[in-house]
């Protein structure tokens, strides 16, 4: 499956937390491509999947993020597979469908990463939305990214999945979508 396809998909926002997103190089860029993601795929159909960092120390996710997630899983490993994601993202499917995952969140290079690592190892297709994706330091965003690609992610944007979801200019949430992409600023 080279495109993504929304009637698949599945939308997974890691740990956007109160706590973190202050120290997280452009945060509020990141935090609003993130919202963009889980809006569209609301509008879509698409299931929006949040996960928490321990939240005890972390502090929940960012609000916006949290109300647009259908469930939020709190975790302890920086991979949350390890806590039963990739089980919660196959929940009430046929076996062997298992969902196209398409995700960003922080730290890109650790809890981000090493998610869709691990999503990967366990054979989901995975995209990775870059401009959600955030680090203290740009660089180690940077190095993530190249990893993930690497490893057999792909590295897309916001827009790319928006407009790949809705795949013409007739399908019935189009303008819907479209609206977000014009709300969003430059």
């Amino acid at each position: 499956m080279l495109k993504m396809d929304a009637a698949r998909s599945v939308l997974v926002l890691v740990d956007y937390q109160g706590r973190l997103m202050p120290a997280i190089h452009g945060a509020p860029a990141v935090v609003e491509a993130a919202l963009v993601l889980a809006d569209a795929a609301r509008a879509l159909g698409v299931r929006v999947v949040g996960t928490e960092q321990n939240p005890d120390r972390l502090g929940r996710n960012d609000e916006a993020v949290r109300r647009r997630c259908d469930v939020t899983l709190s975790k302890m490993h920086f991979d949350a597979c390890s806590d039963g994601l990739a089980e919660l993202l196959t929940e009430g499917r046929a076996p062997g469908d298992q969902p196209a995952v398409v995700m960003a969140g922080c730290e890109a290079h650790v809890c981000l990463m090493q998610t869709a690592l691990g999503l990967l190892e366990r054979g989901f297709r995975t995209w990775v939305v870059e401009t959600a994706c955030g680090s203290r330091r740009a660089a180690d965003k940077l190095a993530a990214m190249q990893r993930l690609r690497e490893a057999g992610a792909t590295v897309v944007s916001d827009e790319m999945v928006l407009f790949e979801w809705v795949r013409h200019c007739r399908h019935p949430q189009f303008k819907a979508v479209l609206n977000l992409v014009k709300r969003r600023g430059t």
